[in-house]
């Protein structure tokens, strides 16, 4: 597999999403959780999602309960959370895993396009998030504690490519 295109996933109300349908766009891709210190990055996904949705950029949201069990709801609550208390119109996905033997494939594809610190695979925290460009190559992965404003730059190249 050479692209992201080449996977797929579960939207939070259970349907086949195949990430083709995001061919030609700039996708930042994020595995969240409710109940992380990080958690109000959901508030800057969602203004960044909104400042460059027009042009081109989806946000994709993945939940993950591997971190201090931080995200333990089901679908339905981890949508409305979202959707009550950051406004998240983003697409959001069922909970995955990001490491270890039951890693959805798209994170293990993705750890292995863009290593971690040290050229370490393993994502260490909640809000681990990958920039894509338009060609559904891995262009970057970036720490927990990037916000994502700080993305808007990158965010921008990548539109102009």
């Amino acid at each position: 597999m050479s692209t992201i295109y080449d996977f797929s996933a579960n939207s939070l109300s259970g349907a086949p999403v195949a990430l083709s349908d995001y061919r030609g766009k700039v996708l930042l891709i994020v595995n969240t959780a409710s109940n992380c210190g990080f958690t109000p990055q959901y508030k800057g996904l969602e203004q960044l999602y909104q400042q460059f949705k027009d042009l081109g950029v989806v946000v994709l949201g993945f939940p993950c309960n591997q971190f201090g069990h931080q995200e333990p709801g089901s679908a339905a609550e981890i949508g409305d959370f979202c959707e009550k208390n950051f406004g998240v119109t983003f697409p959001l996905f069922t909970k995955v895993d990001v490491n270890g033997a039951q890693a959805h494939p798209l994170y293990t594809f993705l750890k292995q396009q863009a290593p971690g610190l040290l050229g370490s695979e393993a994502i260490k925290w909640n809000f681990t998030k990958f920039l894509v460009g338009k060609d559904g190559k891995v262009v970057h992965r970036y720490a927990p504690l990037t916000s994502p404003e700080d993305l808007i730059a990158d965010v921008s190249k990548l539109l102009a490519a």
